[in-house]
Formats: structure tokens, sequence, C-alpha cells
């Protein structure tokens, strides 16, 4: 008997011990989960920003619905920019973690080694995109270009689809002055008078038709063997982190491309469609109906077809082309790492 008191003496101390320090251990696991599961939830309500650009196309719509948003459960803070390679710089900067550019600023883009890579193709320029030529100007044919004034945003998908048209053309870069503005710019030069010509896209497209004519579009100098694309991008930090986001945003862009796909008539006869791509975009509503038919939207299996396969090459045609032009000072030998498709889902 004594020796069992003496045994329970000193076994209490040590049950007490672990019974302290497993309360210590669960504590500790439980603050550690209650701290990841603040850094999830702060992260996750913590604004996704992103930088769109006023062309036209069926995702527009919802973006104007908020589909974005409701599909990614994120709150989304939406930022206009009239050139892609400003939407470049804010995405250098960290400013925005998605842009939306066209091939080419990606191309320059991804030769400076930025950490962007494009996950999404929202449509294959056609018509959406043209080189205008002022009804003052005198210019009927392509070689009345020489000696005239032409304005465009470097590096853009116009700029490269110009200097394409031109080199198709066989009219030399220095027989005509190119000059270097944003489409705003260009809307007010147009109404100045102080430029020809303007290769752009909306609004200030359907600003200069107004009292112009389309010279060329950017579907003919794709068939010249010069496409060029819109896209989405990604900082490839935040794709690595935001997985589900981008899943659900490449989701809710396909849906509302494929609508515009399965009937365009019946789409573009939806007064609200219209109406919503006109605000967003600045275009006339008039308008609307003609530059969504002007480009190609591509479906789940054409995106993965295209960004699987020559879209890397495609990025670096465009690049090499610039490099030739002196727009941009240096390739990489390939540019699969800024090409992913991973987030369209099977």
């Amino acid at each position: 008997m004594k020796d069992h008191e003496i045994m329970s003496t000193k076994t209490k101390p040590l049950i007490i011990t672990a019974i302290v320090v497993v309360a210590i251990v669960a504590f500790i696991v439980w603050q550690n989960k209650k701290d990841n599961n603040t850094s999830a939830s702060v992260r996750d309500n913590k604004p996704v920003v992103i930088a769109y650009q006023t062309g036209v196309d069926p995702s527009k719509v919802a973006q104007a619905n908020g589909e974005y948003e409701k599909h990614s459960q994120r709150t989304i803070q939406w930022k206009k920019f009239d050139a892609g390679s400003d939407v470049v710089n804010a995405l250098a900067s960290g400013d925005v973690v998605l842009g939306n550019i066209g091939s080419s600023p990606l191309a320059a883009a991804a030769s400076r080694d930025l950490p962007i890579e494009v996950f999404l193709i929202t449509s294959k320029l056609g018509g959406s995109e043209a080189l205008v030529v002022s009804n003052k100007s005198g210019i009927k044919s392509p070689q009345d270009l020489i000696g005239k004034t032409i304005a465009v945003p470097f590096v853009s998908t116009t700029h490269y689809s110009l200097l394409s048209a031109l080199k198709h053309w066989n009219i030399p870069e220095d027989k005509v002055k190119i000059i270097n503005l944003r489409p705003p710019e260009i809307s007010a030069a147009w109404e100045r008078g102080d430029i020809d010509a303007a290769y752009v896209w909306e609004p200030a497209l359907s600003k200069a038709k107004a009292s112009g004519t389309v010279l060329t579009d950017s579907k003919q100098v794709g068939e010249w063997g010069a496409p060029t694309y819109d896209l989405w991008v990604v900082r490839k930090d935040f794709a690595e982190k935001n997985p589900d986001f981008l899943k659900a945003f490449v989701k809710t862009t396909l849906e509302q491309l494929e609508k515009y796909n399965q009937d365009p008539a019946a789409y573009v006869k939806d007064a609200d469609n219209v109406q919503k791509i006109a605000q967003l975009t600045g275009s006339y509503p008039k308008d609307i109906p003609l530059l969504l038919s002007g480009n190609i939207y591509l479906d789940h299996a054409q995106q993965k077809q295209t960004l699987d396969g020559e879209f890397a090459q495609n990025i670096f045609d465009t690049a090499k082309f610039l490099k030739g032009q002196g727009k941009v000072d240096q390739l990489k030998a390939d540019y699969k790492g800024n090409v992913n498709s991973s987030f369209l889902q099977p």
C-alpha cells in the first residue's frame, strides 16, 4: 500500500505535465490553423486588380454583368488603359496582376523577361483594328501613303500590323512619317487634321471611320502572314498562388464567347449586349455588330490547340520582326515559358 501511494505521488505530476504539454501543442496547432485561415481570408478579400482595354469582344458583357466576380467569389478592381504598353508597365510594377494586351506588346514584354504569361486568347484580331486614311488626305492606294503622317500606338498590335502592311506593299518605313500616339490622342489629332492616317482600335477607330476610309485591317494583314491576337496575361507569381481564380476567369470568358459563336445574329440583336459593350469600350452601338463579326473567337479546343501549338512560335516571330524594326533589343531562344494553358478546364 505504501509503495502504491509512493508511485501515485510520483506519477501524478507526470500526468499533469503531459496534459499541460498536450494542451499547449493543441493550442499552438489551433492558433496556426486560425492564422492560416485568417491569412487566406484576407488574401481572398483583397481585390484582384485587372487591367482592361477598349477592344470590342463578347467578354465585355460578362465584365459589365459582374460575372467574373460572381464565378470566382473574389472582389475585382477593373482599371481601364488606353494602350498595351501602359498595361505592360502596370504589370511590371505590380499595380495590376492580370492584363488585357495584344500579341505585339506581349512579345516585347516577354523579350525583356517580364515574368508574365498568356493564359487565354480573347480573339484573333480582324476588322476591329484597321488602318484608316482621312478623306482629306488624298490617299487612294497604299503608294499614296508615301510622305504622309500615320499615327499608331508604338509596340501595339496595330503598330506591328502597320509595319507588316508597309512591308507587304514594299513601302520603306522611312518613306512615311510614323508618330507614336495613344488612341485618345489619335482622335484629337484626327479632329485637328494633324495626321493623314491612323492604325487603331475602338473607340478611336469608329471616330476616324466617320470621316475616313479603311485602307486595310488586321484580318487582311493576318492573311498576308502577320496575324495578331488579343490576349489575357497574368503575373507568374499571382498565377502560382491563385489557380482557381484563373480557372474561373477562363471559364467565364469562354462561356460568353461561346454564346456569341452559337448565334452571332441573335447575340447582337439583344440590345442589352450591344449597350454594355458600347459603354465599356466607348464605341458607337451601331458599330458593335460589325466590329464583333470582324474577329475570330476561339472555343476551348481551339484555345488549347493554339496555346499548346504554334503560339510560342508566333510570339517569337513577332519579337523577331520587332527586333528587325528596332523596337526590341533582344530575342529569347523560345517563348514557351510565357505560355500557360493549364487554366483551361477539360
